[in-house]
């Protein structure tokens, strides 16, 4: 996706061990021991597994508890490049030192999404399937088990780690202790790049296509297996995950073709939850270059010996490979050229061909997108109907231009309004609803009807409220880009502080504060509960599903409403018609969604 300018980062730094019970010459007994190595005070939380007798040793922070880089899988490089992950076992009786992050997996260093993401990456190893657990303070053997949030992060499966400031869990736990309904929150890395979503014959033929995915899906398992020693329900079990971390929720619901139990029983999708270009070539586009980049026989990349190739050169000559390679223009996707691919295993066919035949877990789900999410993506210089035809057909190759034509009818430009401030024309911001509703809208409004008509929960919302325009105003210099892309974060995760960095506009109002409370909350309400809100909380109210389980599909045909999150017309609204609300109705997602959704379109979209 865009790169932006590099932004004055908030670090997050560290690496952990694990050492055998006694060595560093401890007591360790069955309670905590020592001084804890965090802020707070007092001796560090200790889980103890009893049936392997390792301990976890934490920190406290912020008044909650934390566990960092503990491993769930085993070092992917050498020989297990590209392969499977394979479950990291700690050595019975041994203590896991979660005291500090560990390292990031392979990526470009740097932030290159800065202001949206606040953490430079500055440690990264093929030994870095770990994960974090954060907990409320106190929590005791024996307690009532609760709720767990597993998150997938974002950042086009091309960068993102599990210590994003941005996504810190600590205002989120602690909004969800003052709810009465605490959670635990879980956090993974996994592999990135062509390391995680490599494509060839080859690597098909040995399983080992879409691994980061199956990372993930052991990442969850562990938690599944191991969170009741850190308090957590593995009965009460949500993934959630933002933009490609969206799409993997959505696609880790539909792994194997439901033919597996899954290891969660909810999802939460924020922007994304399906995409195009799944079975499209970016993908093998990408890895061909990198190929050749790497100087290992780009003209043959599904031969085994182009796989044994990379496998024997060393982390940085890949990953370099990869960047001197990538491309993040919108003929490349935005830069989203590293996606998953039909393997005939983790993903047996085309996402929106699982949909249509219910090969799916029945899940309760909450997706949704911001109201401007894509405009930070979208090129500011587009002022022109050519500018927006040769955008959105860049977008989507595939499409045949009478089908664009016939997209583009469906938003004319009068319904847009231009920002001479910003220096944006109406067109822009054409150009971006287009763009946003065939990624970030249209999929969503289709997987929640599927999900709805086999008999499942599925709420939807539209997030309309954002400190993060002036902030990127001040950082790259383009006002008036609107709710944009991980403009939930700042609430959700319950804490706005994390984007007051010296020298940028930063100025939230009281609306922003009490939004904080209450988008964060109903957050952790859904995770508890499987409805985002309740009443006498503070937490959305009257959010209720998008379409009433059981209603048939009637491929976007039925009454379908969503929940405005935040902004000034935040509340329930069906999508038209008598009692939608007036914001919502302009967006006539109706019509649009329908013409996306077709079987037509979505097989020119190649998902």
């Amino acid at each position: 996706m865009r790169s932006f300018s590099l932004f004055s980062a908030l670090l997050l730094c560290g690496g952990a061990t694990i050492a055998t019970a006694g060595s560093s010459g401890e007591p360790w007994g069955d309670g905590p021991v020592g001084g804890e190595p965090g802020s707070g005070g007092g001796p560090p939380p200790i889980v103890f597994d009893p049936n392997t007798k390792v301990r976890y040793r934490g920190i406290h922070r912020n008044g909650i508890e934390v566990f960092l880089n503990i491993p769930y899988g085993q070092d992917t490089g050498g020989a297990n490049r590209f392969k499977p992950p394979r479950a990291f076992a700690p050595e019975p009786g041994s203590v896991v030192d979660a005291t500090a992050y560990g390292p990031a997996c392979p990526q470009p260093l740097g932030n290159g999404f800065a202001p949206l993401t606040l953490t430079n990456v500055t440690d990264i190893s093929e030994d870095c399937l770990n994960l974090n657990v954060a907990r409320p303070s106190g929590v005791q053997h024996g307690d009532a088990l609760l709720p767990v949030l597993v998150y997938i992060h974002g950042g086009s499966f091309w960068s993102g780690q599990n210590k994003e400031l941005s996504t810190a869990p600590d205002g989120m736990i602690l909004e969800s202790v003052e709810n009465g309904l605490p959670i635990i929150h879980v956090a993974m890395n996994y592999r990135l790049g062509v390391f995680g979503f490599a494509q060839s014959d080859a690597l098909k033929s040995e399983g080992s296509e879409n691994a980061g995915l199956r990372d993930q899906r052991l990442a969850i398992e562990w938690v599944r297996d191991n969170i009741a020693n850190f308090g957590g329900d593995p009965g009460k079990i949500t993934i959630s995950g933002q933009s490609s971390g969206g799409l993997a929720v959505g696609l880790q619901i539909m792994a194997y073709g439901g033919t597996k139990p899954v290891p969660f029983q909810q999802g939460i999708c924020e922007s994304q939850a399906l995409e195009p270009g799944i079975t499209g070539n970016f993908t093998i586009d990408a890895f061909q270059l990198t190929v050749g980049a790497a100087g290992c026989n780009a003209s043959e990349v599904h031969l085994a010996s182009t796989i044994a190739c990379l496998r024997n050169l060393d982390m940085s000559a890949v990953q370099g490979a990869a960047e001197s390679t990538y491309v993040a223009d919108i003929a490349h996707n935005i830069g989203d050229v590293w996606l998953p691919v039909v393997d005939d295993d983790f993903l047996p066919e085309a996402p929106s061909m699982l949909l249509d035949g219910g090969r799916f877990a029945n899940v309760t789900t909450m997706m949704g997108w911001c109201e401007d999410d894509v405009g930070v993506f979208t090129d500011t210089t587009i002022a022109t109907p050519n500018d927006t035809y040769a955008f959105i057909s860049a977008y989507v190759p595939n499409v045949n231009p009478s089908e664009v034509d016939a997209l583009l009818s469906l938003y004319p430009v009068t319904d847009f309004t231009a920002d001479p401030a910003a220096n944006l024309s109406a067109e822009f911001y054409r150009s971006a609803r287009v763009f946003r509703d065939i990624i970030m809208v249209c999929e969503p409004v289709r997987y929640a009807a599927v999900l709805a008509a086999a008999g499942n929960a599925a709420y939807l919302y539209d997030w309309n409220q954002t400190i993060l325009d002036a902030l990127v105003a001040a950082a790259d210099g383009q006002p008036g880009l609107g709710v944009m892309h991980t403009s939930e974060f700042a609430y959700v995760y319950g804490n706005i502080s994390h984007y007051d960095v010296a020298g940028y506009a930063f100025d939230p109002s009281p609306a922003d504060y009490a939004l904080v409370r209450r988008g964060s909350r109903s957050w952790s309400t859904f995770v508890a509960t499987g409805k985002p809100g309740l009443e006498n909380h503070d937490t959305f109210q009257g959010f209720a599903p998008a379409i009433p389980a059981g209603t048939p599909d009637g491929q976007g045909n039925e009454t379908w409403s969503l929940f405005v999150a935040g902004g000034p017309d935040e509340g329930f609204s069906v999508v038209d018609g008598p009692g939608s609300k007036a914001a919502v109705a302009a967006q006539k997602l109706r019509e649009r969604c329908a013409f996306i959704n077709s079987a037509g379109f979505i097989e020119q979209l190649r998902f």
